[in-house]
């Protein structure tokens, strides 16, 4: 979600200034995203802009307040009924780190999949923890369950990993080499 898709869904509650969106933003997602208030106040710009709200004269704060268009509604709908499309989130660093062992031989894969599951263990003990001592705040409760399950299934894949490397040969570390650096060499004009 970005920006804009919060601030869009929280107007269509109801209108509101742009310090009460940020606060709005902030204690729907439990408070795991801090948001910048020019930011807040940037993205209505440009939503404005856009026609998908438009501003209303000032309150008797001077806080301008912001109302949602129909068009706007629209964005908001087929926002939420559009599926996340996990592929276009990027490169899996994880992954990309335990291929490049495999093909570089700066490192042992088995190596990496030890380092990032220790890693991973401890971000898993962290998140149950927190879980124990969560309020009856639902949406930082949803948050947790979704980090516990997300470092769960990295464990497993992890698990996965080792078993298929369990099957190959060890692979050979490199060692580096010495780069040589060479003196500049001057070119007579």
């Amino acid at each position: 979600m970005g920006l804009r898709e919060g601030l869009l869904c929280l107007l269509v509650r109801g209108d509101a200034h742009g310090y009460r969106l940020k606060s709005e933003l902030e204690s729907a997602t439990g408070d795991t995203w801090q948001v910048n208030i020019g930011q807040v106040y940037t993205t209505l710009q440009r939503l404005e802009r856009d026609g998908l709200v438009v501003s209303a004269e000032s309150n008797a704060d001077g806080q301008i307040v912001y109302t949602v268009t129909d068009l706007g509604r629209e964005e908001v709908r087929h926002w939420l009924a559009t599926p996340v499309d996990l592929a276009a989130f990027g490169r899996d660093e994880i992954s990309l780190k335990v291929l490049m062992a495999m093909v570089s031989g700066a490192s042992d894969p088995r190596r990496v999949v030890e380092k990032q599951r220790g890693s991973t263990m401890t971000l898993l003990q962290d998140y149950t923890t927190l879980k124990a001592e969560a309020s009856d705040d639902l949406a930082w409760q949803l948050y947790l369950d979704r980090l516990i399950l997300s470092a769960e299934a990295e464990l497993r894949w992890l698990e996965r990993v080792e078993a298929r490397l369990d099957g190959m040969p060890h692979f050979e570390v490199t060692e580096p080499t010495e780069s040589k650096v060479t003196e500049p060499v001057e070119v007579n004009r």
